[in-house]
């Protein structure tokens, strides 16, 4: 008997942590539509966990008056209903959604409700990820080529123009051989940018907060008195594994442009110009094709003049800026940096409403 009853405590956890393991959010519901077990995937659809949600009524995460009725309805008709691409109120946000509803009996007779949620939009993220980091890796890869052929003419002219100074009796002509040489190691340097940081991640064990409060002592140093930095930190946050000068220097170059953004920017008072500064805990989150079971996600927000939704698609790219004094490299090495981490940096904009999201992976 005690085997038996061991084997099934191991079948009920296999069993668990299939559900939490699925990226589709499942929802098991009483007759009286109360929540009996919510997976992992589900807690993140909501924003709630399992327990704030344990023996609480569907409708206090689902506004949606319509589909309650309609579940409602499946539970007494015992008839399971699917509708695909639905658009569902939650509590703080509309979505998306296949959703299957399964009325479903247990042995004793009891009446019961799976539901089934699969996030559209969420697909079209990890989609739309996927293809930017393959255009990023060759754009990247193109950019390398670039650069090898564009160095090697250049070290040629330095070289020359070196060799013609020497030549040359007349002081006057050899300010001009300086300006080349100038001129070439100027180019050498911007060509070195674009390619971003050529050494290899060291990854040690980080704690994200030392991170972004290091930034926030080194902007004390630039002209941004006038900017309000707002933290709003999950003290829960595990360390992470990442190279830490790597992370300050992306976190960085966004709250940099941030701040940037936020001075040019006359029609907003210098009292109302902020960037907050967030961080949260997420659960099963794709990167690419590459799925964590915890990512530290840190958001960098500002209420500036935000950024087209052209410019949205193009913002990570380099030299692509909006900015008439932008070098268009910040963005593209900060992306660099995260993603040779593992991570990636997600953009969302509107006017007076603009996040960067960095997503970095923990690992356990």
């Amino acid at each position: 008997m005690d085997i038996k009853r061991q084997h099934q405590t191991d079948i009920n956890k296999l069993a668990i942590n299939i559900l939490d393991n699925l990226n589709t959010s499942v929802v098991l519901l009483d007759k009286q539509l109360n929540v009996l077990c919510i997976n992992s995937a589900a807690e993140i659809l909501f924003s709630s966990s399992l327990h704030k949600t344990l023996y609480r009524p569907i409708s206090l995460l689902l506004n949606d008056h319509e589909l309650i009725v309609a579940i409602q309805t499946a539970l007494d008709s015992t008839h399971p209903f699917t509708q695909k691409e639905r658009r569902i109120q939650l509590l703080n946000k509309k979505i998306i959604v296949d959703i299957s509803v399964q009325p479903i009996q247990s042995t004793e007779g009891e009446a019961y409700l799976l539901l089934e949620l699969s996030q559209l939009d969420r697909h079209l993220r990890i989609s739309r990820e996927e293809n930017f980091l393959a255009q990023y890796k060759t754009i990247q890869a193109l950019l390398r080529s670039m650069a090898h052929e564009v160095k090697n003419p250049l070290g040629g002219i330095r070289g020359s123009a070196q060799l013609l100074e020497r030549e040359l009796n007349d002081p006057e002509l050899a300010e001009y051989t300086q300006v080349i040489i100038g001129e070439v190691d100027r180019l050498k340097k911007l060509v070195d940018r674009m390619l971003g940081p050529n050494t290899r991640p060291n990854p040690t064990s980080l704690n994200v907060h030392f991170v972004t409060e290091r930034v926030s002592n080194l902007l004390k140093a630039d002209k941004t008195k006038d900017v309000k930095i707002i933290f709003d930190y999950d003290p829960s946050i595990p360390e992470i594994y990442f190279d830490q000068e790597h992370l300050i220097q992306a976190v960085l170059n966004i709250v940099r442009n941030a701040s940037q953004a936020l001075c040019e920017q006359d029609s907003i008072q210098d009292h109302d110009k902020k960037i907050i500064i967030k961080t949260r805990i997420l659960r099963h989150f794709n990167i690419g094709h590459i799925r964590h079971k915890l990512v530290a996600k840190l958001d960098i927000i500002d209420n500036g003049p935000g950024i087209s939704e052209k410019m949205q698609e193009r913002i990570f790219m380099p030299l692509i800026t909006g900015r008439a004094e932008g070098t268009g490299l910040g963005l593209s090495i900060a992306q660099s940096l995260i993603s040779q981490n593992g991570g990636l940096i997600e953009c969302h904009s509107k006017s007076g409403n603009t996040i960067f999201s960095l997503i970095l992976p923990i690992t356990q």
